[in-house]
């Protein structure tokens, strides 16, 4: 099987100027964990996933290396505002790894295990046309062992 065999066309995307509240929004109500973040060419330029906006509540080490006993997580769950009134161009991932829709879907698999990463954007001549997450090659190879029983 090839990517574009299951890519979805319809990908939900965020501008690098997108409020991470309207993205979370999207996450939330469409039930995805992360979306590619495109210029207004359709290029990808990131991906925000919801461990990114999590990540951003958490001090980063050296604050908890500084402070004596433990973090304050009640105080940290507050912070959660503060990371909604960011855009996303602050929390992307701007590294991202894609497939080309001719690419074999193992190999896309994976990019995506090596990077331990659960979607994987399908670029063709730089543009976004497609996504695959892992559930979606998981019910792909599955459904294509049930033609074979």
């Amino acid at each position: 099987m090839k990517v574009k065999d299951i890519m979805n066309t319809s990908v939900k995307t965020a501008k690098p100027n997108t409020p991470v509240r309207d993205l979370v929004e999207v996450m939330c109500f469409n039930k995805i964990s992360g979306m590619p973040v495109v210029d207004d060419d359709n290029n990808v330029v990131g991906v925000v996933s919801e461990k990114d906006v999590l990540r951003k509540m958490f001090p980063d080490i050296s604050e908890v290396a500084r402070e004596e006993g433990v973090p304050d997580f009640e105080k940290m769950e507050k912070g959660y505002s503060d990371a909604l009134g960011l855009q996303a161009c602050d929390l992307m991932s701007k590294l991202v790894a894609s497939a080309s829709p001719e690419m074999p879907l193992m190999k896309a698999v994976s990019i995506m295990c090596v990077q331990k990463i659960r979607r994987i954007p399908v670029v063709e001549a730089g543009k976004l046309v497609g996504i695959i997450s892992l559930g979606d090659v998981h019910k792909a190879i599955f459904a294509n062992s049930l033609k074979g029983a």
